[in-house]
């Protein structure tokens, strides 16, 4: 297995890794036209230029709004929204909590009319996230086209249903998760089913996907702008413009978010507390490691990130994030991890922020996420052989 730059942008881009010393680094030249950098096995590689060809184009960046933290924060104010229909369904927990499922069934589907086979999305929002963020309905909609069928997974609490139980989410905990993809596989036994997470969205999938191994009941997976080391990203956000243009915004949302559910979480967390937060850090260490049973803040951010579990995971993953991203570090994206493992992908653009990837001169329609996302759900869903084969399963049809 060799570790894999494809198309390198006459050295814009360089990086080195090895597995006794691991070094990623990304060195950016004058010009924003940039091929991604691909680290992966020989034939996944080979896989993902022929059935998933975005992977070798250049990114260019929206000339105006290159930035990483220009482009986190113009796509929110920009970027359009596809207009989606969904039927809501809630379903019950085994502790006795509720979740809420966005369905788009795509019934008229000329690809795939027989319903009961018909090839099935699971979308995890990220943080505070929920189905009517703008990249979710970019996701549905570049699925639906396609003729497949979708179903995003709100985050208990925060998908506009009323919390029956003194518990919402954290990434680490995966039980929801493996509610909803039991629940759905129960429901749809004939369709495949593929996992994509956005955010905290992604760090959630990984961990479920390392929990699960072979178990999992996914085709394959997607995870885009992930969060890998939890302390680094906090590290990162912490720094003064971050915690600016970020931090307490997201602090806030979060307080904010949970504030509708007070009266049933006030038994056992300290409500009060909590709604003082000014930083991520300080709302995971008074809410998120108390709900969930952690020593301290810093046990839960260990437990909670990706980069310790990727070894675990069995099924292909492809996962996208960029260099620039003021919530994700470069350094630590797991390449000297990812180049031993014949089923993960790494593919990481010089610019594009957190969940951005705008380009062209007004950003507010599909953008490079976007196609990466249609491409890779219909290379695995219409080669799942060639896709098994190249990460390191035993090929079972010819494609």
């Amino acid at each position: 297995m060799h570790l894999l730059v494809t198309h390198p942008p006459m050295s814009s881009i360089s990086l080195k890794c090895s597995d006794t010393c691991p070094l990623f680094s990304l060195s950016l030249s004058s010009s924003l036209l940039q091929t991604p950098v691909l680290v992966c096995s020989d034939a996944f590689r080979h896989f993902l230029q022929k059935h998933c060809p975005v992977v070798d184009e250049c990114f260019s960046p929206t000339p105006w709004c290159w930035g990483g933290r220009l482009q986190t924060l113009v796509r929110v104010f920009i970027k359009s929204s596809p207009k989606v229909a969904y039927r809501n369904e809630l379903i019950r927990t085994p502790d006795g909590g509720q979740i809420s499922l966005d369905w788009v069934d795509n019934g008229v589907s000329d690809a795939y009319p027989e319903a009961p086979s018909r090839p099935t999305v699971l979308i995890l929002p990220g943080l505070t996230g929920n189905s009517q963020q703008t990249y979710v309905l970019h996701a549905v909609s570049q699925a639906v086209r396609r003729g497949y069928r979708c179903v995003v997974f709100n985050n208990r609490g925060f998908g506009g249903e009323e919390l029956l139980t003194p518990v919402t989410f954290c990434a680490a905990n995966t039980a929801d998760l493996e509610t909803v993809v039991l629940h759905v596989k129960q429901l749809l036994p004939q369709a495949p089913l593929l996992g994509t997470g956005v955010s905290l969205g992604g760090m959630l999938l990984l961990n479920y996907l390392a929990r699960m191994g072979r178990e999992a009941g996914l085709v394959a997976g997607l995870a885009m702008s992930v969060s890998w080391d939890t302390l680094q990203s906090c590290a990162s956000l912490e720094q003064p413009i971050n915690r600016l243009l970020f931090n307490r915004h997201l602090a806030a949302n979060l307080c904010r978010s949970i504030s509708r559910h007070r009266k049933i979480l006030e038994p056992v967390i300290d409500m009060e507390h909590v709604m003082k937060s000014r930083t991520i850090r300080e709302f995971d260490e008074r809410y998120t490691s108390v709900m969930f049973g952690y020593k301290s803040c810093l046990e839960y951010y260990h437990d909670a990130s990706p980069v310790h579990k990727l070894p675990k995971t069995t099924v292909p993953i492809l996962c996208l994030n960029a260099a620039d991203d003021p919530f994700s570090p470069k350094h630590a994206i797991p390449v000297a991890v990812a180049q031993r493992l014949p089923n993960v992908a790494l593919l990481v653009t010089s610019h594009g922020g957190h969940i951005g990837f705008l380009e062209g001169l007004f950003p507010r329609g599909e953008g490079y996420m976007d196609r990466l996302f249609g491409q890779f759900i219909q290379a695995a869903f219409e080669h799942p052989g060639a896709l098994k084969g190249a990460c390191g399963g035993q090929e079972e049809l010819a494609d």
